[in-house]
């Protein structure tokens, strides 16, 4: 059976993916960094392995490869993991840029050099999640979608660097992971009835 290794696999989106993979017959690995019961449960909800721990470190990235080659075949990784950083840039410390980079960006970039290094000849693929701020033009948006912004270039890169397929998404405003609450809130009701976008992710 083909793995999946899912980084942020727990979340509103990452068990989305994981229960949508598993349908299709994949074997998911899902990877979180805080939410302890909730990766659990999915996991024993789907059968799955489950892998604590930050991507930015690399014991953690090896584990994910790990448990997914003793998982089955290794084939697919899909980065869901980000932090919306909402630190104004007028406010942002070195330790604010630096922390939401290290989340944003390097983690995920870490996590697919290891990957494809590990797949080596083997035909797989790699899906990095990136933001619609990473694209449009937010203002207060700067320390979270700076690191997402390049997170699409790097994609770009390494889909013509490497020879395996390497793909990312710019999801827009989605009732899950970490726009339910603004959604919730009401704050991009206006973005709806302006007709910006037709309905939630």
């Amino acid at each position: 059976m083909k793995t999946l290794i899912l980084a942020g696999g727990s979340g509103g989106l990452g068990a989305v993916v994981a229960r949508m993979a598993s349908a299709r017959g994949y074997k998911p690995v899902i990877g979180y960094r805080a939410n302890h019961e909730r990766a659990h449960r999915l996991a024993t909800e789907l059968g799955v392995a489950v892998v604590p721990g930050d991507i930015a470190d690399e014991g953690v990235r090896m584990r994910l490869i790990e448990a997914a080659r003793q998982s089955g075949e290794l084939y697919g990784l899909a980065v869901l993991t980000g932090d919306p950083a909402r630190v104004p840039i007028e406010k942002a410390s070195m330790d604010d840029l630096l922390n939401s980079m290290r989340v944003n960006f390097a983690g995920p970039v870490l996590l697919a050099r290891d990957f494809a290094a590990a797949l080596g000849d083997g035909d797989g693929s790699i899906v990095l999640t990136s933001t619609m701020q990473g694209v449009g033009v937010f203002p207060g948006s700067t320390v979270y979608a700076a690191p997402k912004a390049a997170l699409i270039h790097t994609a770009r890169i390494l889909a013509r660097q490497w020879k395996i397929r390497v793909n990312v998404v710019a999801p827009g405003v989605n009732n899950a992971g970490m726009a339910e609450q603004s959604v919730q809130s009401g704050k991009y009701n206006s973005f709806l009835e302006r007709h910006i976008i037709p309905r939630w992710g």
